[in-house]
């Protein structure tokens, strides 16, 4: 049995899930995890920065000076964009693509540090850049486009395929970041056989806690968004410590228990 045939095993074994327990669990771990959230944010703002500055410098030009003569004038804005060349446009696409890998990078090696934290071991900041490494990066550069190849064509299905895939595509980082050695092809296997068995929870977790993040982070002004947008990482952890979870150790080294 290979290593993709015992996730699944698992996966297909696995008992009902509890919506509060996941839940309150996600609130006890959040507890933990708060501060290394935070630094998540900080981090992925850092790495987006370059792209957002080439992307804003162009508009930001236009729009002094159109202020410079005293007015707005909507024709120049319009002519503007028009003129953006499309060595322009993909140099900003290609750029979105590679930082996003980085970014993605980030988010699997925070979900090792939350690993540590739920089981109380050491953690340090540099578990943040685990996966910030060429042999990890390439893989992830190939995972974004498969989710955007996924995504665009479901949300020009007027959205209701967008809504169904991204329960199994909010595994795919929390499938790679614990099984790394996988292929970008049997981590969205294996992404979609546990989003699909566990769709209705996930989906239930994924909406409660957007929607507790965006009603804290409106009470705060803005600035809860920095401390809460990383809580929505949560269940989907443990969903996958439920029902796959963690051993001692590599899921490799256990092929032969399994098949014993």
């Amino acid at each position: 049995m290979d290593i993709v045939s015992a996730l699944t095993d698992k996966i297909n074994k696995a008992r009902d899930l509890d919506f509060g327990t996941i839940f309150n669990e996600s609130i006890e771990l959040f507890k933990k995890t708060w501060l290394h959230g935070l630094l998540l944010q900080i981090f992925s703002i850092l790495v987006m920065l370059p792209l957002i500055i080439v992307y804003f410098i162009p508009f930001i030009g236009a729009v002094i000076a159109q202020q410079e003569g005293g007015y707005v004038d909507n024709d120049a804005m319009e002519n503007f964009l028009a003129g953006m060349s499309l060595l322009y446009i993909l140099f900003v696409f290609v750029g979105a693509i590679v930082l996003g890998s980085v970014s993605y990078a980030l988010n699997a090696g925070f979900y090792r540090i939350m690993k540590k934290l739920d089981h109380n071991e050491e953690v340090t900041t540099k578990e943040f850049f685990y996966f910030v490494k060429g042999k990890y990066l390439g893989k992830l550069l190939v995972l974004m486009v498969v989710i955007i190849l996924i995504a665009i064509p479901s949300a020009l299905l007027c959205y209701i395929p967008l809504i169904y895939v991204m329960v199994p595509m909010s595994f795919f980082l929390m499938i790679f970041a614990f099984n790394p050695e996988l292929s970008v092809g049997q981590l969205v296997s294996v992404s979609f056989k546990l989003g699909n068995k566990k769709w209705l929870i996930t989906f239930g977790l994924l909406v409660v806690t957007y929607l507790l993040s965006v009603i804290l982070t409106f009470v705060t002004c803005g600035i809860g968004g920095l401390f809460l947008a990383p809580f929505m990482y949560h269940p989907i952890y443990l969903i996958y410590k439920h029902v796959i979870g963690f051993d001692d150790t590599n899921v490799i080294d256990q092929i032969g228990l399994i098949e014993e």
